[in-house]
């Protein structure tokens, strides 16, 4: 890790085969760990005491953020959506299996909500991820029927200021037609390489079909403490 940063030397060889089957293995064991909600901040002075590696994820608002983390650990309803979008500022902590801590941030993007609503938004999220020093990592979920937003863009270039690393994982990748999930693949692929703080490889994930599920497991499992 960079010094005085979050982001993350890519420089190490990627995993064999083996390593990999490793990895999903750990990564199933860990999320079928004991899962309990800890706490929900409004703001960042009640954020809970930095102690297991984190991982945040955030995302546009309907992007299928709650049922990714839902579909990950396996309950029906650990992470639910907002029934009005944007209007909260919550950062919800969830522990998982003392080893690991998943945020679920407030959604972004949200067209009704009020420019200083946006604002304050930008701001504590800002803050939160410049200055945690548990947080390990952003999941970004971007929908994979849609074109990119310029909210997207807007949160890599935090990221980017942030110094954190971000991995881009699309959603709903159950609906669209194979040719149609390669090309959309490709096309972040390339604007993720011009993100100093991203990490290189997208994941295309359905929270329906389970689809991509095991490949983020693993991949978050090697962020977590050790048993």
């Amino acid at each position: 890790m960079t010094a005085g940063t979050n982001i993350v030397d890519f420089s190490t060889p990627a995993p064999t085969p083996e390593e990999m089957e490793r990895d999903r293995e750990t990564g199933r064991v860990l999320f079928a760990g004991e899962f309990n909600f800890v706490f929900g901040a409004q703001k960042l002075g009640q954020l809970p005491d930095p102690i297991l590696p984190e991982i945040a994820f955030a995302g546009r608002s309907n992007v299928g953020k709650s049922s990714l983390i839902n579909a990950l650990t396996g309950r029906r309803a650990l992470a639910r959506a907002s029934s009005e979008p944007g209007r909260t500022k919550q950062l919800n902590f969830f522990e998982l299996a003392d080893r690991l801590t998943l945020v679920d941030m407030p959604g972004y993007g949200f067209a009704k909500a009020a420019k200083a609503v946006k604002e304050d938004w930008q701001g504590m999220m800002f803050s939160y991820l410049r200055g945690r020093p548990t947080l390990r990592r952003v999941v970004l979920l971007l929908d994979s029927r849609v074109e990119l937003k310029a909210s997207d863009e807007e949160i890599m270039k935090m990221l980017d200021r942030a110094a954190v690393t971000f991995q881009v994982v699309l959603t709903k990748c159950d609906v669209p037609k194979p040719p149609a999930l390669a090309a959309k693949l490709r096309a972040v692929g390339e604007i993720v390489r011009a993100h100093a703080a991203a990490f290189p490889d997208v994941l295309a994930t359905s929270s329906t079909t389970g689809a991509g599920i095991e490949e983020l497991r693993a991949e978050l499992a090697r962020l977590a403490n050790p048993v």
